[in-house]
């Protein structure tokens, strides 16, 4: 077959005739992705040149808009391939991730640090304030000097050199560290006999059914190292021998001494890390990453974080000599482990507040949430959806709902990818297949959601734990930022802000969800369809702030050694377990409870760059978003017009366009 045949037998090489412009998943197979990947990588480059070589002297049109034209066919190709890697993934696409991270990285180096590209983009810089341009036009130009200048751009050539090949090797380690996780968590499962189910609601073991079923198990129940299986299970099972099994296993994902320990992979990023941030002139690499975020400093950050750390841990403290005196009561002469801190804490909670997450769940159906997540838009933000089922996915389990705006005009599409699989890697997130934009003429985008909750068993719907709603109205507010986005240029759209302004947009939406107003009407009961009693709810909003002191110990533990990597030299990292004892040990972390994400499986900070040095900017946005809700409380409404206006101008619709 020729080149001109293969590439016209490509759906990724092609126009995409589907509903909306979609991808074709139906038709698209993995050996499509290579020669893609050779065309838009070719393509780019070859759009780059001629930027580059523009005899014309700059200006905003033919340097900084024609990028932003440039590397079409590569973004949409990326889109692609990404969304299969985290979501759907096999072995053929995960040889294919190995190959082409690196030469990504091969590829954008010599245009992020193009000598010549930069001159022009540094002479518009210069004399921006003469350019008469728009406000986001202004931004743009910052932001495009900014981040040629943070990639090397103004280097010699010789470090340009060394850096060129540092990103390669970052990107290679960091699809080593992500594969290595995966491969440990499709790995493990434990099958649960009759007498392994004491304790375990009926939600969870029909959950443990279906995953067993879609691990070829039919008629058995397993667990997974999926953290939407694991702490439901901590939190119920009474045999403590199976609770101290699954807790190991999931703090030992990548930490195996096996082919897939991470703690080299880690050694060698923090080490590469650093000597970049040496080259462009940072004494740390926390010092680099932090220079252009809202926090600035590794000093903002850790007072930020040793500020809250203090009275978190004292309340943890107190909370763990309750827990021991609960077993002590018992009949218990065992001291309180990790992997009971959640069992007792439930026993602890019910005792207190008479109320236990096995109690609400049955209201809390994934349907139910994903309408009432799709109601409070509509309150607010006057978008409505419609589910489609014209639109190729990726999986069966797949669904796509039509957003149009106030005007019934089409605004998006949304994808929602809910459930848990071996081919998916472990947590949530929101991305995109195609960003919004307005340069050439109006392009909607196409939004994704990604969750890993537990699946019903015999046709029976997902029931979520009130964590899952949660975290369905988080990622929600994330694809919000997506959706709601009103720009010109494609590089400040939705969520291209900075790290710690990214998570605004989700963690104030997930206040909604526990608002009596949304849970009184949503929260039913799915075999009944009767709504939340209000005695029930009244205890649910009661016991809300139990635990506390445990979940902020557990998330700040893990910011603080994210921070403590990224500041300290790398060679005192060399020892990754015992770096992680001694910073523990400094910070007085109470051993009952383990970080959130240890180093070998905090996929956020070494699967790739984007939360290094910068984990803690999911409590940064907590603040801000706890003043952003008040806002709406002021107003004796929490969909108030005025207020929800303001939130979509000024937030949701901005993307990166303006300085957060």
């Amino acid at each position: 077959m020729s080149d001109q045949q293969q590439a016209q037998a490509n759906p990724l090489l092609q126009a995409w005739q589907t509903p909306c412009e979609t991808p074709p998943f139906d038709r698209i197979r993995p050996d499509h992705f290579l020669p893609a990947f050779e065309q838009a990588f070719a393509d780019h480059s070859a759009e780059i040149d001629a930027i580059a070589r523009d005899p014309s002297a700059p200006d905003f049109a033919n340097t900084i808009t024609a990028l932003e034209r440039a590397g079409k066919l590569l973004t949409k190709v990326s889109a692609v391939f990404y969304d299969l890697v985290s979501a759907h993934s096999n072995p053929e696409i995960l040889a294919i991730d190995k190959e082409i991270s690196p030469r990504m990285a091969r590829h954008w180096n010599p245009i992020m640090m193009n000598a010549v590209l930069f001159s022009r983009i540094k002479a518009l810089y210069d004399r921006r304030e003469s350019l008469e341009l728009t406000a986001e036009q202004k931004r743009l130009l910052q932001r495009t000097y900014i981040n040629f200048r943070r990639a090397g751009a103004g280097l010699s050539e010789q470090a340009k050199a060394r850096m060129a090949e540092i990103n390669e090797r970052l990107a290679q380690l960091g699809t080593t560290f992500s594969h290595h996780l995966l491969a440990d968590e499709q790995d493990w499962v434990l099958e649960l006999g009759e007498a392994d189910l004491a304790g375990l609601p009926d939600s969870f073991i029909a959950a443990a059914r279906a995953a067993a079923e879609e691990r070829g198990l039919a008629g058995k129940a397993v667990v997974t190292l999926s953290r939407s299986y694991v702490e439901p299970f901590l939190k119920s099972a009474d045999r403590r021998d199976l609770r101290e099994k699954v807790y190991r296993a999931f703090v030992a994902r990548g930490d195996n001494g096996n082919a897939n320990d991470n703690n080299e992979t880690i050694v060698e990023v923090l080490a590469l890390r650093e000597e970049s941030a040496k080259l462009l002139g940072y004494p740390t690499y926390a010092a680099y990453r932090l220079d252009d975020s809202m926090a600035k400093t590794p000093e903002n950050v850790r007072g930020l974080l040793e500020r809250v750390w203090k009275p978190a841990r004292a309340k943890a403290l107190a909370d763990r000599d309750e827990l021991q005196a609960l077993i002590a009561e018992e009949g218990g002469n065992f001291q309180l482990a990790p992997w009971d801190w959640r069992y007792y804490a439930e026993k602890l909670r019910l005792r207190k507040a008479n109320f236990d997450d096995a109690a609400i769940k049955p209201y809390l159906a994934l349907d139910n949430m994903i309408e009432a997540a799709f109601d409070c838009a509509t309150r607010l933000f006057g978008i409505t959806f419609a589910e489609r089922k014209d639109i190729p996915v990726w999986h069966p389990d797949v669904r796509v709902w039509e957003v149009s705006d106030r005007d019934r005009r089409h605004k998006a599409l949304f994808y929602g990818d809910y459930f848990a699989r071996p081919s998916k890697r472990s947590g949530a997130w929101m991305t995109s297949l195609r960003d919004q934009q307005k340069l050439d003429g109006e392009i909607a985008p196409l939004i994704l959601n990604v969750c890993n909750f537990s699946k019903g068993a015999d046709g029976q719907p997902s029931l979520l734990s009130p964590d899952d709603a949660r975290t369905l109205f988080h990622e929600f507010g994330h694809g919000l930022h997506g959706m709601l986005s009103n720009v010109t240029y494609p590089s400040l759209a939705g969520t291209s802000v900075f790290t710690d302004f990214v998570e605004l947009p989700s963690q104030l939406y997930e206040h909604w969800q526990e608002r009596p107003e949304v849970l009184q009407r949503f929260a039913r009961h799915y075999e009944t369809g009767e709504p939340l009693p209000q005695d029930l709810l009244s205890r649910f909003l009661a016991a809300r702030k139990f635990n506390q002191g445990f979940a902020t110990v557990e998330f700040v533990s893990s910011a603080l050694i994210d921070l403590e990597f990224h500041t300290q030299p790398a060679a005192a990292s060399r020892d990754v377990r015992a770096c992680e004892r001694a910073e523990l040990e400094k910070i007085g972390m109470p051993e009952e409870i383990a970080m959130r994400h240890r180093p070998q499986q905090f996929g956020h900070v070494f699967s790739g760059g984007y939360y290094a040095a910068g984990y803690y900017s999911y409590m940064w946005s907590e603040v801000m978003d706890a003043d952003a809700f008040g806002a709406f409380e002021e107003a004796g409404n929490i969909f108030d017009p005025a207020v929800a206006k303001r939130l979509h101008d000024d937030i949701y619709s901005t993307g990166g366009s303006v300085d957060p």
